[in-house]
């Protein structure tokens, strides 16, 4: 049991640190999004150069995906092997549920935000633009705001996971009292 404690503990702390990166990253995009002053024109003609935000929203949505699927896995492995075992209650306390559910939204949300303005970051060209020959510019604070979702998905998921292992723990720790006192 101590062992699988560790593991638990080593897989939260990868998590956290993905977290972190995809936190940190949007936030250097947010640093080196493309500005109204590199924007160049030509007649109607428009263009943009690309930016270090691009690379940023890849390296924060990698990040972010990655501790997503690690962070559902954990919560998926403890809910099986608790049928499994029969040791523990099958199903995930309500609050467990709530945050898992937080934790999509959040995620949904932050890669569409991600995306969109990472694909803006992209060099536009003159009579390319980023959509019908239009040049775009990301939005003052799109990036800070995925920061933010980053840090709700990450403290969700881990918080449905936190929830639902301590549901299993206390029930074991129950059973073990009453064998002892039985």
């Amino acid at each position: 049991m101590e062992k699988h404690q560790y593991g638990f503990v080593f897989i939260f702390s990868i998590i956290l640190s993905l977290g972190l990166v995809s936190f940190l990253s949007c936030i250097a995009a947010e640093l080196k999004r493309t500005k109204l002053v590199d924007l160049k024109l030509n007649g109607k003609l428009c263009s943009l150069p690309g930016s270090h935000a691009f690379g940023f929203g890849i390296a924060a949505l990698l990040c972010l995906l990655v501790a997503q699927i690690m962070g559902n896995l954990i919560i998926c492995r403890n809910a099986c092997s608790r049928e499994k075992r029969g040791s523990c209650k099958a199903r995930a306390p309500g609050i467990a549920k709530i945050l898992l559910f937080i934790s999509w939204m959040s995620f949904g949300i932050a890669v569409i935000l991600i995306s969109g303005a990472m694909s803006m970051s992209r060099r536009q060209p003159y009579g390319k633009g980023w959509l019908d020959g239009e040049c775009y510019i990301v939005k003052e604070g799109t990036y800070i705001g995925s920061a933010i979702l980053v840090l709700v998905t990450i403290g969700s998921t881990l918080g449905s996971a936190f929830t639902a292992n301590r549901r299993c723990q206390a029930d074991k720790g129950q059973k073990i009292h009453a064998q002892v006192v039985g």
